[in-house]
């Protein structure tokens, strides 16, 4: 267990304690052996060594910790050379080049797989040829620049369904979409007809499997809905790469045997629009995720096969039959799972999940799916199996039921009731975390004039607490991504709770996106917490792999780690000034401001 102060960071900086235990356990020993021979220690290469001096030794390793503390977080001249050009749109836990180690089977290949240590690149990833600081919002969602994102099968393959398409330098974003040809807005207008809670703060957060580039999640941003987009990398190439580049939060990520990296009751929607997931097969097991990741009362709407198979299965390549056997499987494992179908016209159906699971079917003893027994949290989800059941309510399913909390943006600043369930969670820490972060926010516009303007979109805080940081900013044009380790207390389903969306992630590892996709980094002691399981070079490396070019980066830290943090970033190209924090209180934490450079890869040629 970490001790933490009242804003959830470590009460010391974290000493190698291990070594230090060990050293001070073999002293203590030799103590004892000292006492049985009359105060002497014999020592092999030298003669004698007197037990004072034993205890000296003690004393001083332990008056020496800061000490060494420091010499461990010496870092010495670093370096790291360019990685070659084909690898500039690299996604080191998703890389389609270690696909072949991993089977077809539910497609897993396409899941996480992250490279062990060895294989690890330790290079910075050049950005395309002619790559341009990228069109500002509400503009780029819209349009964004061909070198980029320079893929054309999708421009080949969509173009015709108005996904994209290329005019000159650029790529245009007509709106449109598989099932909707006519244009995202008739469509989302249609579905609001079907679910007027869309319109009144009632659906605030929402999920979109099988995002193809993220209209329908760049739609909803307009009627105030917060979409998290989720494609996988396959043979569409970039869909999550093209919503970013857009401005609108998306991230790399597929419904295969393992549950997405988000608590349970997150999302207020869930949505898939002809987004081919085989919803009824492997006994319905994804339909399972679904229904664990989506707040009581929420909402799921399909549109695409078998919605509307009657006057659609001609061009589905298939029979009327087999897709009515579909939609009727479909509707009856839902039903199983007590979702309720709520309305339905033209190509969009939407299913009610129920406020709670006490429905019949449920109650059964024979019910299927039944009720998970096997003991897994329901808010795990970090690298955890999918399990063919339901995961069993808590006590608080009625009370963060849809028809329960409070509506967009009334429930931004009340206290969810999930913060009583974050170990030392209360009223007066959640009210703190806010009070705290809203002056810290006024320092960094201070620092970060950028911040706050339109050069600032895809923000991302490193390792929040209760989203207090993007709370903050929630006036600016921007969107946080909100990040909880999946080491630490799980504070992401508060996050949620209060209309924010944000994912679980190990920074020991990658992050599920592409290249270049966020204008800032925003980190709040994250060194001073994983050090000792994280190595620092490899978690600013995958920070200069996910910013942007000209982005940006604020580094709140120890000042244990500053100075360290500081070398790393020379050799990463980046442009940093160290800075004091506001706060009297705050004397041993520093502040890193840093800007990426952009540069081109030398095998390029502009």
């Amino acid at each position: 267990m970490k001790y933490k102060d009242s804003d959830g960071k470590p009460l010391h900086p974290p000493v190698r304690a291990s070594k230090l235990v060990k050293r001070l356990l073999l002293l203590i020993v030799s103590c004892g052996i000292c006492f049985f021979l009359g105060g002497v220690i014999h020592c092999p290469g030298k003669n004698f060594l007197a037990a004072k001096d034993v205890m000296k030794t003690i004393t001083n390793d332990v008056e020496s910790t800061e000490d060494s503390f420091d010499e461990l977080l010496q870092v010495g001249p670093v370096l790291f050379s360019e990685c070659s050009i084909d690898y500039q749109d690299y996604t080191p836990c998703t890389d389609p080049r270690r696909w072949k180690k991993y089977g077809y089977y539910r497609l897993t290949l396409m899941e996480r797989h992250c490279p062990p240590i060895f294989e690890r690149k330790e290079c910075l990833v050049p950005p395309p040829n002619g790559y341009k600081s990228p069109i500002r919002w509400p503009k780029s969602k819209n349009e964004c620049w061909y070198r980029n994102v320079p893929y054309d099968w999708i421009n080949k393959q969509k173009s015709n369904q108005h996904w994209l398409k290329k005019q000159g330098e650029k790529f245009i974003f007509p709106g449109g979409g598989t099932m909707f040809p006519n244009g995202v807005s008739a469509y989302v207008d249609l579905m609001q007809d079907l679910v007027p809670q869309m319109k009144d703060g009632t659906v605030r957060t929402a999920i979109d499997t099988g995002c193809g580039v993220a209209s329908w999640g760049g739609d909803l941003l307009d009627r105030g809905i917060l979409t998290v987009s989720l494609a996988p990398r396959d043979n569409h190439e970039a869909q999550v790469q093209f919503a970013l580049e857009r401005g609108i939060p998306a991230v790399l990520g597929i419904i295969s045997t393992q549950r997405l990296p988000f608590p349970s009751s997150s999302f207020d929607m869930a949505h898939c629009s002809r987004c081919l997931i085989p919803w009824t097969e492997f006994g319905g097991i994804y339909l399972m995720e679904i229904h664990r990741i989506l707040r009581p009362g929420g909402f799921w709407v399909l549109s695409g096969p078998p919605v509307n198979y009657e006057n659609r299965w001609q061009g589905w390549n298939t029979t009327m039959e087999a897709q009515k056997a579909d939609y009727e499987k479909l509707h009856e494992l839902l039903t199983s799972m007590c979702f309720k179908l709520f309305n339905k016209k033209d190509d969009i159906a939407v299913w009610k999940k129920a406020s709670d699971d006490s429905c019949s079917k449920l109650a059964e003893p024979d019910a299927y799916p039944p009720k998970c027994d096997d003991g897994t949290e329901q808010d795990q989800a970090w690298y955890t199996p999918l399990r063919a059941c339901i995961v069993a309510s808590g006590p608080t399913t009625k009370k963060i039921s849809l028809k329960s909390i409070p509506k967009w943006p009334q429930r931004l600043h009340s206290i969810p009731e999930r913060v009583s369930g974050v170990p030392g969670g209360s009223s007066s820490s959640f009210k703190h975390d806010d009070s705290k972060w809203k002056e810290r926010a006024k320092h960094y516009k201070k620092l970060l004039p950028a911040l706050g303007t339109d050069k600032i979109r895809n923000v991302m805080d490193m390792n929040t607490m209760y989203g207090g940081f993007a709370v903050a900013v929630i006036s600016d044009p921007l969107w946080v991504m909100n990040v909880v380790s999946s080491h630490g207390a799980n504070t992401l389903a508060v996050v949620f709770d209060r209309g924010l969306i944000g994912t679980y992630h190990d920074w020991c590892e990658a992050f599920s996106t592409y290249p270049r996709t966020y204008d800032l980094l925003h980190l709040d002691g994250l060194f001073t917490t994983e050090s000792q399981r994280c190595e620092m070079k490899y978690v600013l490396l995958e920070m200069d792999r996910i910013l942007r070019p000209n982005g940006y980066a604020i580094i709140r830290e120890s000042s244990y780690f500053v100075d360290a943090i500081s070398k790393i970033t020379k050799a990463l190209r980046w442009s940093c000034r160290k800075e004091n924090t506001k706060s009297t209180t705050e004397e041993k934490e520093k502040l890193l401001i840093c800007q990426k450079k952009l540069w081109f890869s030398k095998q390029s040629s502009r």
